[in-house]
């Protein structure tokens, strides 16, 4: 027999997939007539965002309500791009008032975002709670040979592969980003406890959740901007199903501790033509779509985060 918490009525099984993106950058023009040629889904469909649309506010919210005017339930979480304080967007907040201005954007056009109640997935392959998170990265995901966070962008500079998060991603009120992903962090662990714990989870996160997705990296010292130690286990401690991310640009299918993480990028027009391979397509999370996978980097070293992220 199916569960479902004591505030939610019992429901039939309605059909329906749960479907996921990310990384959509329509600053690209390729990239926005693909969102704006996307078919309208299913009845019964959800889409799961997981940030990175685009960097300025105006094309957020056109993104926003594009996906939204196409699926019943629209899920966002932001993505690094999506918070930066770029020049070019008339749009001048930073870090939490931006935030919360995008935030209440979504509220406006009906999306999901990781300020709302978790909603629970009834669906095929149901029910699961839907936890869309916003944790940001602490620089500990370090490369090789560096041990703290200074010399970890000491190795940066000296090898030109820099995220341009140092110019664009502000933390404002917090003192550095790493206060802002430890606020975070701080302020989801009791939601998160506070889950049903007879539901299972999908976890839907910008950043990737574990180090292990990085690993891949043609550049690994990209790796410090990626995401936290502090989550590593959060997939197991959490009854997680699957794990939705994005962020690497590397879509492709991974278990860890017999979890399925999901990397769900649409990624740069540039990447998308190196790598015709990679889907270019919304990912089904539920009921289980087939696996993909990625195999190691092909011998011109391709694979890797473009610095300019």
């Amino acid at each position: 027999m199916r569960h479902v918490p004591a505030d939610l009525p019992e429901a039939p099984v309605v059909p329906g997939r749960l479907l996921a993106i990310s990384d959509l950058h329509v600053s690209h023009p390729r990239n926005r007539r693909w969102v704006a040629d996307l078919p309208p889904g299913a009845p019964g469909d959800w889409l799961l965002v997981a940030g990175d649309l685009a960097e300025k506010v105006e094309d957020i919210e056109w993104t926003l309500r594009t996906l939204r005017s196409r699926y019943g339930t629209v899920v966002w979480v932001p993505g690094n791009h999506d918070l930066w304080a770029h020049p070019r967007d008339p749009v001048k907040l930073r870090g939490q008032a931006r935030y919360q201005h995008l935030v209440a954007l979504c509220r406006e056009l009906g999306v999901i975002t990781p300020e709302d109640p978790y909603p629970v997935w009834t669906g095929a392959g149901g029910p699961a709670v839907i936890v869309p998170l916003f944790l940001l990265y602490d620089y500990t995901f370090r490369p090789d040979g560096t041990s703290t966070k200074a010399e970890a962008l000491d190795l940066a500079y000296q090898t030109g592969v820099i995220g341009a998060d140092e110019r664009h991603l502000h933390p404002d009120p917090y003192p550095s980003r790493e206060a802002w992903c430890q606020a975070r962090i701080d302020a989801t662990l009791p939601r998160l406890a506070a889950i049903d714990p007879e539901l299972p989870t999908i976890l839907v996160s910008h950043f990737p959740l574990t180090r292990e997705p990085t690993r891949i990296l043609r550049y690994p010292v990209f790796a410090q901007w990626c995401g936290t130690e502090q989550t590593a286990d959060w997939h197991r401690r959490f009854r997680a199903r699957t794990v939705v991310y994005g962020h690497l640009h590397i879509p492709r299918t991974m278990v860890q501790d017999g979890v399925r993480f999901e990397e769900v990028s649409l990624g740069y027009p540039y990447e998308q033509d190196r790598h015709p391979e990679r889907p270019r397509q919304l990912i089904q999370i539920l009921p289980p779509g087939p696996a993909r996978t990625l195999g190691p980097p092909p011998a011109d070293g391709s694979v890797h985060p473009s610095p300019g992220r």
